[in-house]
């Protein structure tokens, strides 16, 4: 059974970095923005790389 996941607001502009000239998010606050684990965001990603 999944843990829960504590449900947070945040302003997801400030979540987004510059890093190198790219904007990026880290997967920890993606899968606060998706309410998922952040393992099931990763699972997600490796099976939808095309």
């Amino acid at each position: 059974m999944p843990k829960a996941i504590a449900h947070q607001t945040f302003e997801v502009t400030d979540k987004i970095y510059s890093i190198r000239g790219q904007k990026v998010m880290s997967d920890f606050n993606l899968a606060l923005l998706y309410n998922l684990q952040t393992r099931a965001l990763k699972q997600a990603v490796r099976r939808n790389k095309g």
